[in-house]
């Protein structure tokens, strides 16, 4: 293994480093459903962790990615971005081994050394990353960033499904609190650790780029205002803050909410973790070719607004007792929020590479981190701390409807969890409003990229069915086609131009 950079890389040695980290996906990924998401935060709770031992806990990948302000010089300097990578996934993954130790011990200590580790594993995980994006950016070709990013993250769908449901089973099977379900906890760590460093030799064979000759040593303010000054970036940066705050300030909660109010055994959560990676998966090719056919921040004016839409909804989940129905609405809501993330994630990582200059991604991109760190690791720290005071505090509402028949009574409750999901939605919406200012190259109105959504479902009906009866009701005239056909250039015409205004101003 070569972790040193080349100085030409032939297109046969980019394309095998291209299917290589596709491939690297699927053990990363592995890394990260078996110890992550989920699975810690129920670790976590197993150990007995508080709300807001969960809040910090779930703050780890967010505040350490402030790491990635040092990272910028180290890669600056040292200049070997994939050495870095390697050695940094290694020794932070290997912090696993330590958290797998603390399943079987109870305490206050067990509980600091488990959240100790996190945030050695993140930290790391922030170093290496600055390196891994900019030399992603420098390897990956630029006009097929969308359908290799898909692929990608593709694998990483399929693999976290599959991680998913075999730790639902497993879990399902063990009782809450015994020692079996420690020995589970400690075996998933193990096998995430595993499959982290069989990722890290993968990466270890990708060739890398070298990076463009060093004019002058830049200094740290140098680094960061290029991306600062840019206006454009400046206006990413500002959907980036509020969206990444209103997310993180209630998903790292779901399990909480799904266990600890509504009752649930843990096992029901992995489920429908799993079917929100089959949603996914599914969604990703879709996104993908939207996303190289139109723009970035066209998917995400549709992809995002479904996602605050699916943890606003997430209140109704207490407003019933029947479990049926509660289980029936949750599994409805993941399905729905595992299909608009998959947007969501694959646009912005490609707008924020799209927006990166060739050669200087290494800042542009470390100050997107910057922000998200900022906003995703404060969000559920303040989560965490607002626990006990929402946990004591109810808003009833009745709606009554009187006809001549009688009166019909509709209460709505909001207690707890409740309230988060509702400020999240609030802060979400202002975050597609910072998103509507930014601007890139082909993008087209949201009600246009709406349209097309739903023609690409029907086409999809269309060609899965064999019905002539559903072919037939799904087929649009040959003439309103060719219109579709116009409008739709016209529109992207229309974008474009006006992004460039946008530039120019």
């Amino acid at each position: 293994m070569n972790l040193a950079p080349q100085p030409n890389v032939s297109d046969a040695e980019r394309e095998r480093g291209v299917r290589l980290l596709v491939v690297e996906a699927a053990f990363s990924s592995g890394t990260s459903a078996l110890t992550s998401g989920v699975i810690l935060t129920a670790f976590a709770l197993h150990l007995g962790a508080s709300n807001l031992w969960v809040g910090i806990l779930a703050s780890a990948p967010f505040l350490t990615q402030l790491l990635q302000l040092p990272a910028i010089l180290v890669v600056e300097r040292v200049r070997a971005r994939k050495r870095i990578a390697v050695l940094s996934s290694v020794v932070g993954r290997s912090m696993l081994l330590l958290m797998a130790g603390t399943a079987f011990f109870s305490g206050t200590m067990p509980l600091l050394v488990f959240l100790l580790a996190q945030y050695v594993l993140c930290g790391l995980g922030a170093l290496g990353g600055c390196a891994w994006n900019a030399w992603i950016r420098d390897l990956a070709p630029e006009g097929r960033l969308g359908r290799v990013f898909a692929r990608r993250t593709a694998w990483t769908a399929a693999v976290s499904l599959a991680a998913g449901i075999a730790a639902a089973l497993i879990l399902e099977h063990t009782a809450d609190g015994s020692f079996e379900r420690s020995f589970a906890f400690a075996g998933m760590f193990v096998a995430g650790c595993i499959s982290g460093f069989i990722s890290a030799g993968i990466v270890g064979r990708m060739p890398e780029p070298e990076m463009p000759p060093q004019t002058r040593r830049a200094s740290f303010l140098d680094l960061l205002g290029a991306p600062f000054a840019d206006i454009n970036f400046r206006r990413l940066l500002g959907f980036t803050v509020s969206w990444q705050f209103a997310v993180n300030f209630a998903t790292p909660f779901f399990t909480v909410f799904i266990v600890q109010q509504l009752g649930f055994d843990v096992s029901l959560v992995m489920i429908l973790s799993a079917g929100s990676q089959l949603t996914n998966l599914v969604a990703l090719r879709f996104w993908g070719t939207l996303s190289d056919r139109f723009s970035n921040k066209s998917v995400l004016l549709v992809s995002a607004p479904a996602y605050i839409a699916g943890i606003v909804a997430m209140a109704g989940a207490s407003q019933s007792t029947d479990s049926t129905f509660v289980i029936a609405w949750l599994a409805a809501l993941h399905l729905l929020m595992g299909a608009a993330v998959a947007g969501v994630t694959l646009a912005s990582t490609n707008v924020a590479l799209k927006l990166s200059p060739r050669g200087e991604a290494t800042a542009y991109v470390a100050a997107n981190a910057l922000a998200t760190a900022l906003a995703a690791g404060l969000a559920p720290i303040v989560g965490g701390i607002l626990a006990d005071f929402f946990a004591s505090r109810q808003l009833e509402l009745l709606f009554r409807w009187t006809s001549p028949h009688g009166a019909v009574i509709f209460p709505l409750r909001l207690s707890h969890w409740d309230f988060y999901f509702l400020i999240a939605g609030a802060i979400g919406l202002y975050a597609v409003h910072r998103l509507t200012l930014v601007a890139e190259e082909g993008e087209i109105d949201r009600r246009e990229m709406v349209s097309e959504v739903i023609l690409h479902a029907r086409r999809s009906i269309r060609n899965a069915s064999g019905i002539a009866g559903l072919r037939a009701a799904t087929e649009l005239p040959s003439a309103l086609l060719r219109d579709a056909r116009v409008l739709f250039r016209l529109a992207r015409a229309r974008g474009q131009m006006e992004s460039a205004r946008t530039l120019e101003q």
